[in-house]
């Protein structure tokens, strides 16, 4: 058997002839290596102690007192971790920890699906699912043609010597500088390496995948002059799961993201480090070579090829696009369930109401509160409860919720369309017609479209939040709810959701903050050259921050809400928000006392972003539509029809309404309820 093993990012191969000896035997061998060779890892003059041994798919903890054949197979990883290797919590700054490197949600499976690119349909759930792994990557014929047109192009002005930006020129301020014949290769090179200066914490492998997903989507097109060659060994490291260190910061989004995509081309050039799930973090020529893989030689124009273009910024805007899409819907849920215990009326999403003020969005939340609250199809005995009280109106939070969620909405989708329009776009700089036989230098790279759909994006989908945490007060406080303080008995012995609210509170205020545009920013680079920026990279991180932050606070609505019902029993609510708090509740328990919260938080947090809690009422928002086909206009103080007398509190309130069904109408009589 031979075994690799890793010493702080070193790999040392160690031979094990019978597989029986221990791991603490193999450990040992691994260590007297790293001791004798001295890497460029070792330290001098200090004493190394193994702290544990660890499979590196995955992170399993090896027992020391286990044989080799019985734990491992023969060619296995295992990550040799020692005591110095801890960082220190106080000094240790971000960067590449070479210890097991563990796979968010367990072992990462290689998938066998292909999905096709071709530079022109890619949508945001595709690019998210790459990410996350459920797909490989191919090409469609028609781009491999394409691919193979415009690198046609460079080679004949490479072989007739005629002198084109970026390809025999220098870059930047220096496109003026022509390069020699021999020297081509060099330029590419220096150009990656040269660029790669980013620093801060490195991508996660979800987020390098979909760079590098995009990326290739890009050269899929046709029109960057890369050679077929270089983009197959692209798309093996993906279907590999090969994965450059790539830190976050140092894009101002024009010209491209250049510094990211350096350091992504940089780890397939052999150069820097990568990872993968077999290997963990080590060099990046020895992470490819395990898999079979060689580094990619550039050729001319190739290097700029790779960095020119928006996909840091594109790529993380998806993933930030995607999640608020899917935290706004539920947003509308939770919203519902919050008026339900806080006994308001669903008359303020009356459909001639929303009709008037025809917004897309607007009319699609009320619609959605209609189907989750008091109807003929889904009764709610809450609502019953207090279908003739003399509250005239709620707070604007409760009311409101359609016209504020509703331009959450509306904005997501613009968002979509934008950051879906630039996934399929060609961001290159020189651009290659291979029908017209020329390349163009122009500006297609510049970030400005989705930096600035991205700070619209944070702003947008804070306000859900904004929302959110206003109703958390309300069930927090006894004066709007008649609930007990903060959600709990007892009182004083137990404070609740007081600290929830704070944390809800603490969010926004970020929020607020972080919605600051950043793409009103540009300063000046390259010598005057790139004489406007985007800001871009930062926009779409804060922006995807902005997204977290919100659905950490709808996750405390939720609880907040779920437990307010507690209160309220044995009374149900509606069947939908009967299933939400079903599913809340094989999670996070109610509080009959204080417990430690933050687990509960994290737990409604998972289920939103899993999307269980709009699982649990699409059915029934469908069926609703499908069933109901009369609107139930509740009974409210606010309300009465001219020419007829107010109910008493104790009679039911009857309602002519006449339905038009093309030229046949009928009067149908029907007993309306408040909630």
């Amino acid at each position: 058997m031979k075994i690799s093993c890793r010493v702080r990012g070193d790999w040392f191969q160690v031979p094990c002839k019978t597989g029986k000896p221990t791991i603490r035997w193999l450990g040992e061998e691994a260590l007297k290596r790293f001791l004798k060779l001295r890497p460029p890892s070792f330290v001098p003059n200090r004493e190394e102690v193994l702290k544990d041994i660890r499979k590196t798919m995955g992170g399993a903890i090896l027992d020391p007192e286990d044989k080799i054949e019985d734990v491992l197979d023969d060619n296995d990883f295992v990550s040799i971790v020692l005591e110095t290797d801890r960082p220190n919590p106080s000094t240790s700054e971000d960067e590449v920890k070479y210890v097991t490197s563990q796979i968010p949600g367990g072992k990462f499976e290689i998938p066998d699906v292909y999905l096709y690119l071709d530079g022109n349909s890619l949508s945001i759930d595709d690019l998210v699912q790459l990410g996350k792994g459920h797909f490989k990557i191919s090409l469609t014929k028609d781009s491999e043609e394409k691919v193979k047109a415009s690198r046609d192009v460079i080679d004949q002005i490479v072989k007739e010597n005629r002198v084109v930006y970026g390809i025999t020129t220098g870059f930047g301020k220096f496109a003026r500088t022509v390069i020699e014949k021999d020297k081509l290769k060099e330029l590419q090179e220096n150009l990656i390496r040269s660029h790669a200066a980013g620093v801060g914490r490195a991508l996660t492998p979800q987020k390098t995948r979909m760079l590098l997903a995009l990326r290739i989507n890009v050269l899929a097109k046709g029109y960057s002059g890369v050679s077929p060659g270089t983009l197959r060994q692209l798309i093996d490291a993906f279907n590999a799961s090969c994965l450059s260190w790539v830190p976050e910061q140092g894009t101002v989004g024009a010209s491209g993201d250049l510094a990211p995509l350096s350091h992504l081309a940089l780890g397939m050039m052999g150069e820097g480090q990568m990872w993968s799930p077999a290997t963990g973090w080590g060099d990046a020529k020895y992470v490819l070579e395990s898999h079979n893989l060689t580094p990619i030689s550039l050729n001319a124009k190739e290097g700029l090829a790779l960095i020119n273009g928006t996909q840091l910024i594109t790529s993380i805007g998806a993933e930030a696009t995607e999640r608020a899409g899917i935290i706004a819907k539920q947003a509308d849920v939770v919203a519902a369930l919050t008026l339900e215990v806080l006994k308001g009326t669903s008359r303020a999403f009356d459909s001639d109401v929303h009709a008037l003020r025809n917004h897309k969005g607007q009319n699609d939340v009320a619609r959605r509160l209609r189907a989750l609250l008091h109807s003929e199809t889904f009764p709610s005995e809450i609502a019953q409860s207090h279908r003739f009280c003399n509250r005239v109106q709620d707070a604007y939070t409760l009311r409101c919720s359609p016209q504020v969620h509703g331009i959450s909405h509306d904005t997501i989708d613009f968002v979509r369309g934008i950051i879906t329009t630039e996934m399929n776009s060609a961001t290159d700089n020189p651009i290659v017609f291979a029908e017209r036989g020329e390349t163009i230098s122009a500006g297609n790279f510049h970030g400005e479209y989705p930096a600035k759909a991205l700070d619209y994006l944070a702003i947008g989908v804070h306000e859900l939040a904004s929302m959110s945490e206003r109703r958390v007060e309300r069930l927090c406080n006894p004066a709007y709810s008649e609930l007990p303080a903060f959600l709990v008995q007892d009182g004083g012995l137990n404070s609740g959701f007081m600290i929830a609210h704070c944390t809800a509170a603490s969010l926004v205020s970020e929020n607020k903050t972080l919605c600051h545009p950043a793409s009103v920013d540009s300063l000046s680079t390259s010598a005057g050259t790139e004489d406007h920026v985007s800001m871009g990279g930062f926009a779409a991180r804060k922006c995807l921050q902005v997204v977290r932050n919100v659905e950490k606070v709808i996750a405390i609505e939720l609880l907040a809400a779920c437990q307010a019902i507690e209160f309220l029993r044995p009374l149900k609510t509606t069947q939908p928000l009967e299933e939400v708090i079903k599913v809340v509740r094989s999670v996070a328990a109610p509080w009959d006392k204080d417990r430690y919260m933050s687990p509960d938080i994290q737990a409604a947090t998972k289920l939103l972003k899993e999307e269980k809690i709009w699982n649990a009422v699409k059915l029934h928002i469908e069926a609703y539509h499908a069933s109901q086909t009369i609107e139930t206009r509740v009974f409210s103080p606010s309300t009465f029809t001219i020419g007829e007398d107010r109910p008493h509190v104790s009679q039911p309130r009857k309602r002519k309404t006449t339905i038009t069904n093309g030229t046949k109408s009928a009067k149908l009589e029907k007993v309306e309820n408040k909630n």
